[in-house]
């Protein structure tokens, strides 16, 4: 079954824009759309999509809004927006957010970070840096902190907005090792999630441009 999708933006060129962009990925369909919070709300309570894709600024209810009204529902918000403001990115990771994407950063990572939230990862555009991440759950000291080679590898990848899947690929193993390499890292910096991880990352040097 395709990842059925709502779409939630004031603006109707946006809105048709990434109708294109998500009609024309072989394993998606755009179930949906809304030019405000409220309907957006409404609309996903009312079929059910696998992903809503909300800006952070809308009539009735903003994108945090929509996050918030729909965590534990099992409908996964992605955040998708113009401003990358850190009280944005915050509030919106700890009302639920299943992704924060940039529109800038293309429709390529539009498209990973709906197959991300389906398959239980955060993506963030990796412009997003530490600066808008460090207030997630970034420990404030991890003295002594050794990670193995491997664990190295992955904290560099998932900095960047790679998903387990996309990492996996990459390392030439499977997403469930890259999982437990995760909960080994989380454990050593004392990271709550991979938010925090990639906040860490950039915080000291493990991941660059």
């Amino acid at each position: 079954m395709p990842i059925r999708i709502l779409v939630a933006d004031d603006q109707e060129g946006i809105r048709s824009a990434f109708r294109m962009i998500l009609d024309a990925q072989p394993d998606m369909t755009v179930v949906a759309e809304a030019a405000d919070g409220r309907t957006a709300i409404d609309t996903a309570r009312a079929i059910g999509p696998d992903v809503v894709l909300a800006d952070i600024r809308m009539p009735g209810a903003d994108g945090i809004e929509v996050a918030r009204a729909l965590a534990g529902s099992g409908v996964h918000v992605v955040i998708v927006t113009t401003f990358g403001l850190d009280e944005y990115v915050h509030a919106a990771l700890r009302h639920g957010a299943a992704g924060f994407v940039l529109k800038r950063s293309g429709p390529a990572l539009l498209v990973e970070a709906v197959r991300a939230a389906v398959n239980g990862d955060v993506l963030i555009s990796p412009q997003l840096t530490v600066r808008l991440l460090r207030r997630h759950g970034l420990p404030d000291e991890t003295p002594g902190v050794v990670l193995t080679e491997r664990e190295d590898d992955i904290v560099a990848l998932l900095a960047h907005g790679r998903t387990n899947a996309e990492i996996a690929a990459e390392l030439f193993i499977s997403p469930g090792t890259v999982k437990n390499h995760i909960a080994a890292i989380q454990r050593k910096t004392g990271a709550r999630n991979r938010v925090a991880i990639a906040a860490w990352a950039w915080s000291t040097g493990r991941a660059r441009p």
